[in-house]
């Protein structure tokens, strides 16, 4: 049987979601705590790959097994092996074909920007001193909508096969004393997200015009886009799949 995992996880003290040599990751830790509850060596494929100290609110991953389980019980057993910067939220059967990186149909991150020194969330908000100029960065960020290549936002030397992106969604709010941007898309290059705030804040800060994101993106290098914010405060909070691929409890 295929089955999904839906979990939460704190990424400060991960090299990122995905297995590493000679680094710790979310990925390892999942399937080392999945194999001893099911008693056999069983891999995990996740929705996506989110990057060292980056979080996720919600991330979703496939296993197969031949064990038979009760949810609860494995959610709970999980939960208990797991240490505390990982929660398993649940645990639900799919179609064989069922796959947590190829049939989602977006995924959401958020970008959260704390405005005020706050001592008790350091770790999960960038901490930003400058005034910005939040009309400009509105704009330039509503130009996005009308590109689909992101090439200059993609890390240097990532290997993939297109650049293409469809971002649905990426605005701003003001949340309390916190700037937020979320932004929707069927998916994202390395380092993507990252980068496009950091451009977004050189034009909050008036070192770049709202006009200069077109000559960026035609560009297509990482060079001429921003810098890329802190990963501490970014979250993955969203993975959308097709509610076909479950399979009804019997």
């Amino acid at each position: 049987m295929r089955y999904f995992l839906e979990l939460t996880y704190n990424g400060k003290d991960y090299h990122g979601w995905q297995n590493q040599p000679n680094a710790i990751s979310v990925q390892e830790v999942v399937e080392k705590a999945l194999s001893t509850l099911l008693n056999n060596a069983t891999a995990i494929v996740g929705a996506g790959r989110t990057d060292a100290g980056v979080h996720a609110k919600q991330m979703f991953a496939h296993f197969d097994t031949d064990t038979v389980f009760v949810t609860e019980d494995l959610i709970y057993k999980l939960n208990s092996f797991l240490p505390n910067n990982i929660a398993i939220l649940d645990v639900f059967k799919v179609k064989p074909e069922a796959h947590a990186r190829f049939h989602a149909l977006s995924r959401k991150y958020l970008y959260r920007i704390s405005l005020t020194k706050d001592v008790f969330n350091s770790d999960g908000s960038y901490y930003l001193k400058q005034d910005l100029n939040m009309t400009k960065m509105k704009e330039a960020t509503k130009l996005l909508l009308g590109y689909k290549d992101f090439q200059c936002f993609s890390k240097s030397q990532t290997d993939v096969n297109t650049y293409y992106c469809n971002i649905m969604h990426a605005k701003w709010h003001l949340v309390d004393n916190e700037l937020q941007f979320t932004i929707k898309a069927d998916r994202f290059l390395r380092n993507m997200v990252r980068a496009i705030v950091g451009t977004l804040i050189n034009v909050g800060l008036g070192k770049l015009d709202v006009e200069d994101i077109h000559n960026i993106l035609a560009s297509k290098n990482r060079s001429e886009a921003g810098f890329s914010v802190p990963a501490h405060g970014l979250y993955l909070i969203e993975v959308a799949y097709p509610e076909a691929i479950k399979l009804s409890e019997q």
